[in-house]
């Protein structure tokens, strides 16, 4: 299987948007079966909307945010987007998603690579993302995992009241 990773350029954006909505349909699914129903709407209430509007925000802040793309004959299947925090030299990864039917078959751990690679050259001494431990995360630990990050769980708790 063969792609390659290049910078976002403006025309990606609705093709990012909706490969990042069909990745991450499995993370909000999981959320729900975890939280319930009545909690995960409060925590959630439009996760399409809101993931949307991340997407689109975070692609567009080219001051901010670095986007790298996966590309296989010419259509977009993955996205990383990354930020350089000079003052205390750390590139974080903010977001991460593959198109479902592309997942496991490495470009994932690719954008990841490209990033780390992209960070050092910028100076950053650390690089950190955080995801979620439930099982629609799954995909995004392995490739952060096969990168070199390493793991400190950590988990938020919920209560309705």
């Amino acid at each position: 299987m063969y792609f390659r990773i290049r910078s976002f350029i403006d025309e990606d954006l609705d093709d990012i948007v909706q490969l990042s909505l069909s990745a991450w349909d499995p993370v909000f699914s999981s959320f729900k079966r975890i939280l319930g129903p009545k909690i995960y709407l409060m925590v959630v209430p439009d996760w399409r909307k809101l993931q949307r509007e991340r997407v689109e925000t975070t692609c567009k802040d080219k001051e901010k945010f670095n986007v790298l793309v996966a590309e296989m004959e010419g259509n977009v299947v993955g996205l990383l987007a990354y930020e350089l925090r000079e003052k205390d030299a750390t590139g974080e990864i903010r977001l991460l998603a593959v198109h479902p039917e592309y997942q496991n078959h490495g470009i994932g751990t690719e954008l990841n690579i490209v990033a780390l690679q992209k960070m050092k050259e910028a100076g950053m001494k650390k690089a950190e993302v955080g995801t979620g431990g439930d099982e629609g995360h799954a995909p995004a630990r392995r490739s952060y995992e096969k990168a070199g990050f390493t793991a400190l769980p950590l988990v938020r708790y919920y209560k309705d009241l």
